[in-house]
């Protein structure tokens, strides 16, 4: 049996991250496994579903993490850390006596524990002394009809999680209502409430992002571009220091540290700082997404025997959020984002083969296990190396926002 995990993020109302939501499988039938509690210990989770174990699967984040009535009431989560996991409990249990007093004895042990999908059924009142966050599913529900459906819920002292947010128009109403947590991709997606012009500034990273998607560096025409922004001097260097490229290197010039790093490298890095400066102001869970896709798309070129120069995988994962994190429609985005047509085709998810790494890095945080399972079988890869490749590309960038 093989297993596998998604992680979800979870905002607070500042665009913040707060925890992830963890979604598991079990390699066969696409769902958290009935397994016998006095079997489960510890590896269950930490080894056999979280390889790398909760916490770095995390980033040191809480977790909030799924269990059906059976696995409660047997206490199955009481081997897990309370002050790093959130108990979800899942909308289809069946509320009974049995399951009442096992979460009424996890609530006193420590833990906290959330309502997954709550549908203002009665039959979730016995359960409410007990409750900390109430999740609700806001995908097509109106503002006006959730402000008056969550009013019961004022009287609660609970936190009101929104989950499937998706625009930033529909964060900031919830926010108005009493939700205070988030989940979804609002905090990707651009506001079309006014068209923005794109700086002087941004162009001159934008131009960064161009050099390190041609086969060929001009390191003059960089080293210049670098010349008038010491914040993009200084991460450089901090980074050229840092244990990802060797450290106690003596730098005499800037364009020494250009070169130091080694093209290959200096191309992916270019854009991992002109994505940073771009982002800046903006949630920085983008960042971490697209750091995580790039990585991940880069991992599946290099098993697939890719031309890796320009990295154009790794390109096309870290710029799958550029709209959002500039504001603009995709399409105004790559009409001046000087970068190759096949991974403009693949933004545009026109298929090709990048276009298939990044939507199989979609799948994956997602946790759409049959749809990764398909596109894993087309790019002929198994769906082990696919899911090493998350977790690889998960702890490649917690290591990096950690620099």
């Amino acid at each position: 049996m093989h297993s596998y995990v998604a992680r979800q993020a979870i905002l607070d109302s500042r665009k913040n991250l707060v925890a992830y939501e963890l979604l598991f499988r079990d390699g066969k039938s696409n769902s958290f496994p009935d397994i016998d509690p006095n079997q489960a210990t510890s590896n269950i989770l930490t080894d056999s579903q979280l390889t790398l174990g909760i916490e770095q699967v995390t980033g040191g984040a809480t977790a909030y993490i799924n269990f059906h009535s059976e696995t409660l009431i047997k206490h199955f989560p009481s081997f897990l850390d309370p002050k790093k996991i959130v108990i979800e409990i899942l909308e289809d249990v069946e509320v009974c006596q049995a399951l009442i007093t096992a979460v009424k004895t996890l609530k006193d042990r420590g833990y906290t524990i959330a309502l997954d999908d709550f549908d203002f059924d009665e039959k979730w009142t016995p359960l409410f002394p007990y409750i900390d966050i109430i999740k609700i599913d806001v995908f097509n529900q109106s503002i006006i009809s959730l402000s008056k459906t969550i009013r019961k819920l004022h009287r609660l002292d609970v936190t009101l999680l929104a989950e499937k947010v998706e625009t930033a128009e529909q964060f900031a109403q919830l926010k108005m209502i009493g939700f205070t947590h988030f989940q979804g991709y609002f905090f990707a997606r651009p506001e079309i409430i006014k068209q923005r012009r794109i700086s002087s500034a941004k162009k001159a990273i934008l131009d960064l992002l161009s050099h390190s998607s041609q086969t060929q560096l001009d390191f003059d025409a960089i080293s210049a571009t670098f010349s008038t922004d010491p914040g993009l001097t200084y991460k450089l260097l901090r980074f050229i220091n840092s244990p990802t490229y060797g450290n106690n290197q003596e730098i005499t010039s800037l364009k020494h540290a250009l070169i130091y790093i080694g093209e290959l490298e200096l191309k992916k890095f270019i854009a991992l700082l002109a994505l940073s400066d771009l982002n800046e102001g903006k949630c920085s869970e983008i960042m971490r997404i697209s750091l995580i896709r790039a990585k991940f798309c880069e991992i599946i070129s290099l098993k697939r025997n890719d031309d890796e120069n320009p990295p154009k995988a790794f390109l096309t994962g870290i710029l799958s959020m550029i709209d959002g994190i500039l504001d603009h429609d995709l399409e105004q985005v790559l009409a001046i984002l000087p970068i190759h047509d096949e991974i403009k085709s693949a933004l545009r998810n026109e298929k090709n083969y990048l276009n298939h790494y990044l939507a199989l890095a979609k799948q994956c945080e997602q946790g759409q296990w049959q749809d990764c399972d398909n596109v894993a079988q087309q790019l002929e890869l198994s769906t082990e190396f696919v899911f090493q490749a998350q977790q690889e590309a998960i702890a490649w960038t917690d290591g990096m926002l950690d620099v």
